[in-house]
């Protein structure tokens, strides 16, 4: 497909893939890496199989993607046009009349098929990915998910049971060292301790499964009579498996709707109004992050070209601060407005007619005035600040070794 754009085209389009590329992967795996920590130490203290840490991590992708397309999209952009300043290239682009508009026709094309990805992310990927983690997780919390029996511990079951396990191998399919202390249905207590066991599921009863202890000795207490012991080569003990209640319906928060859900629900006038201000703010939000994408070519160019004679990579830091906080500008614009304190439309559409007005200012400072820069006053400042702290440290490194030469 690239073979038919002009080499230009093919040029541009090959500065800004690879770094985009990049960014974004990096950027998920950071977002991911953090999740998955903490999911591990949640697994693990509810004592959960680890399998089901990747499958809640698969389910919060698209939101994490979703954070990581306009980042990506931004650095891939700001980078491509850095690396044709610093190299001189973008002069001699304008010089044959190849100006910005011209330069960002790659950059909009890609950034219009991010935006089709978007809203598929955000208004319907998103919404039922994100319940499938919320599933996940109560069914973790609520044992459905096969919560294991800790080792060392004694854990109850079905309030008829008391059960403890020394040791396990196999990952956790042999268990060594079993002590059970049961109530049976003749008000009659059984203390089991048996060296190995395992638990085993039943075809008839699936509520139902079978711990098969062997090597072991039953003490059976009957009141006031001697306790009778028995001992066994192999034994098998029902269990009888909690009640797991069952998980809510999707919907429960306004981020688990979708793009129709969304609309039949923000702006049908007989349901409640604190339930159609949520689902508005909703809307809205999914809505503004998607179309600031459109923006993110210009903020691109406007901060990626350094002034002349300069590598200042301050563009580069002052972007990403941007991006970010904007994005939380529209979270606290949503909480507002969801809890109607403020109309939606402006709540999140303010913030976005400002930022993108601050964004097109900057953008013809650097396209359409001659030695314009956006950010020219913060570069000298930042150039300033960074002389001083270089003549600091210089300063330091005389004075150590003067002192190690005394």
């Amino acid at each position: 497909m690239l073979k038919f754009l002009p080499s230009i085209d093919r040029y541009i389009f090959r500065l800004v893939i690879v770094p985009m590329l990049s960014v974004f992967a990096i950027a998920a795996s950071l977002l991911v890496l953090d999740k998955m920590l903490r999911l591990f130490d949640f697994v693990a203290i509810e004592g959960g199989p680890v399998g089901v840490v990747f499958k809640m991590l698969i389910a919060l992708v698209p939101e994490y993607a979703s954070l990581a397309i306009p980042l990506g999209l931004l650095l891939g952009v700001l980078l491509a046009f850095r690396k044709l300043a610093t190299s001189s290239e973008l002069d001699v682009f304008r010089a044959v009349g190849l100006g910005y508009g011209r330069l960002l026709r790659v950059p909009f094309a890609i950034t219009a098929v991010l935006m089709i990805v978007n809203v598929a992310l955000v208004f319907f990927i998103q919404p039922v990915s994100r319940y499938y983690y919320e599933q996940m997780e109560y069914e973790l919390r609520s044992g459905a998910l096969g919560a294991s029996i800790k080792v060392g511990e004694f854990t109850t079951l079905a309030d008829r049971m008391a059960l403890r396990i020394d040791g396990s191998e196999d990952d956790g399919r042999r268990l060594q060292g079993i002590f059970a202390r049961v109530a049976n249905d003749k008000n009659q207590v059984l203390s089991i301790s048996a060296k190995e066991g395992a638990f085993l599921a039943t075809s008839d009863n699936p509520d139902t499964i079978i711990l098969r202890l062997t090597n072991g000795t039953i003490v059976q207490e009957t009141g006031s009579q001697t306790p009778r012991v028995l001992t066994f080569t192999r034994h098998d003990l029902p269990i009888d498996l909690p009640t797991v209640d069952q998980f809510r319906a999707r919907g429960d928060a306004e981020r688990e709707y979708i793009l129709p859900e969304l609309l039949r629900i923000g702006w049908n006038s007989s349901l409640p109004e604190g339930q159609r201000d949520a689902s508005q703010a909703s809307f809205n939000f999914r809505l503004v992050e998607v179309v600031m994408m459109a923006l993110m070519p210009l903020l691109a160019v406007a901060l990626g070209v350094p002034p002349k004679r300069s590598t200042s990579a301050l563009g580069v830091f002052l972007s990403i601060v941007m991006v970010v906080a904007y994005h939380k500008v529209n979270q606290y614009g949503e909480d507002v407005a969801a809890l109607g304190r403020v109309d939606p439309i402006l709540a999140l559409w303010g913030p976005f007619f400002l930022f993108a007005a601050l964004i097109i200012w900057m953008y013809w400072r650097v396209a359409h005035v001659p030695g314009g820069q956006a950010i020219g006053a913060l570069e000298i400042w930042f150039e300033k600040m960074t002389k001083r702290i270089g003549r600091l440290f210089r300063r330091r490194s005389v004075k150590i070794d003067l002192a190690a030469a005394e």
